[in-house]
């Protein structure tokens, strides 16, 4: 099948460099005629598609030209009534949705385990966070999605809520029922904002799960650059909504995002919808032929166990396997490292493969890899681990225990993590990858929080914030 289709930014772009065009404008590096003789191969022809808003090649803040069309085409491939290219990552478009819709004061509904991305909005907001507890999974030992009980329920206490800001899928790959989430909050026309980082490529369809937006939500922030053939902080955003102010949205948007936006992300995500619209029947079955190999291999070794999702639902890109041996997670993950195998992220017994969105006749290295994995795993026996910590919140509602408007003036202290409990924490500790907040600033510290860090720290885990987290102080707010 004959794989060309309109990419109007990239194509703008490479006639563009053709012209072999003199710059007496910024970048600096005059289309890589001025740099460092280091960068030669690996980076210098790209700089050739490093423009900025020239004649020809559009403005992103704005789009009349090019850009205008190739968002039109993304948005006509997500049926969505508007689509934005971001340039920022995924984290400038959940800032900008959620500060579009919220104030100072308002109540939001917020799933626990967000992207601090979701958080930081909430902040700048000055929102005020109601939290909602995703369910655990038993086998995989992870949090999942939110349960549409919880956010009924939620919804009953806080009928006055500006949105519900939900994560799908969640990390892993694993999904929930969102479109009963979304049915049940327009009932009361509330809005859904849904971080769908790791789906941008849900919209071919099944096996995959359905797309955020094909279900209903008001807007959708996916990253791109995560599952398509997309540069690093390409995301789009997408808006199907009546309950969302278009021109407010629009504002935040220009606001966030940089006044000289990358002309290389943008037609690298220009690019990663043309690859998109061109996936067919062809190339999904050469795909999943080719993840089931893989996975079927993996399953063969002994000390590891490829996870399986809920009821099979969940997203074919992502493979988990978990320790079967008496290595942790992030061992597992250090010791794939030892034979230039980097995977996504571990955790204490997971380790998170994102396999590639392969085309019919595109070679990958997965029988390499399993060769190496096994390699890097033949000295190990299957052993049990003892020291599984089931968590199991009190409160599936809750809130801060001090609001973002309070805690701006308060004096902190650093206390042990032995005498910690019940203190209200002064810092955010995110786990990281995923990126997920453990402990946020403004909440109160409770004894399943402070086991789970304990074994994050007893296992390698990797912090951002917690400054003195390795020295076993936590941040918190002196009483008043």
């Amino acid at each position: 099948m004959n794989k060309q289709i309109n990419v109007p930014l990239y194509n703008a772009l490479v006639e563009h460099a053709r012209k072999e065009p003199i710059s007496f404008h910024v970048p600096g590096h005059k289309y890589g005629r001025v740099m460092d003789a280091s960068g030669d191969g690996f980076f210098q022809n790209i700089l050739m598609l490093d423009a900025t808003e020239l004649s020809g090649l559009d403005d992103l803040h704005s789009p009349e030209g090019a850009i205008l069309e190739a968002q039109t085409l993304l948005a006509k491939l997500y049926q969505a009534a508007k689509s934005y290219f971001l340039i920022n990552g995924s984290t400038v478009g959940n800032l900008a949705m959620i500060m579009a819709v919220c104030s100072e004061d308002d109540i939001v509904l917020v799933q626990r385990n967000c992207h601090k991305s979701v958080l930081n909005a909430v902040s700048l907001a000055k929102a005020r966070p109601i939290f909602l507890e995703p369910e655990y999974n038993e086998e995989w030992k992870v949090a999942g999605g939110v349960c549409p009980a919880t956010v009924k329920e939620a919804i009953r206490r806080y009928p006055e809520a500006k949105a519900v800001i939900v994560t799908y899928p969640n990390y892993y790959g694993m999904v929930n029922d969102l479109q009963a989430i979304v049915e049940h909050a327009h009932l009361h026309n509330i809005p859904v904002l849904v971080d769908e980082a790791h789906g941008a490529h849900l919209v071919i369809g099944g096996p995959f799960p359905a797309s955020a937006v094909s279900l209903g939500a008001d807007i959708v922030v996916q990253s791109a650059h995560k599952t398509l053939p997309a540069m690093t902080m390409g995301s789009f955003l997408h808006v199907n909504s009546r309950l969302i102010d278009m021109d407010k949205l629009g504002e935040y948007l220009a606001m966030f995002q940089s006044s000289s936006p990358s002309y290389p992300i943008m037609a690298s995500l220009d690019l990663a919808r043309g690859y998109l619209e061109t996936y067919n029947r062809n190339d999904l079955s050469f795909m999943m032929d080719e993840i089931s190999g893989f996975k079927e291999e993996l399953n063969k070794i002994p000390t590891i166990k490829v996870l399986d999702f809920p009821d099979g639902r969940g997203d074919l890109l992502k493979v988990t396997i978990q320790s079967r041996c008496s290595l942790t997670g992030f061992e597992l993950q250090k010791r794939f490292e030892d034979y230039s195998i980097y995977t996504e992220l571990a955790d204490p017994y997971n380790v998170l493969f994102v396999l590639p969105l392969l085309q019919a006749g595109q070679a990958y290295p997965f029988a390499e890899t399993v060769a190496k994995i096994k390699q890097s795993l033949e000295t190990e026996t299957i052993s049990n681990k003892a020291d599984y910590v089931r968590l199991d919140p009190e409160h599936k509602i809750s809130g801060l225990a001090l609001g973002y408007k309070v805690i701006d003036n308060l004096e902190t202290e650093e206390t042990t993590l032995e005498t910690a409990l019940e203190r209200v924490c002064a810092e955010t500790i995110i786990p990281y990858p995923p990126g997920i907040p453990l402990l946020l600033k403004g909440e109160y510290i409770t004894r399943d929080k402070l086991e789970q860090l304990q074994l994050l720290l007893t296992r390698g885990a990797r912090f951002q914030g917690g400054s003195m987290i390795k020295q076993g102080l936590l941040k918190v707010f002196r009483a008043p």
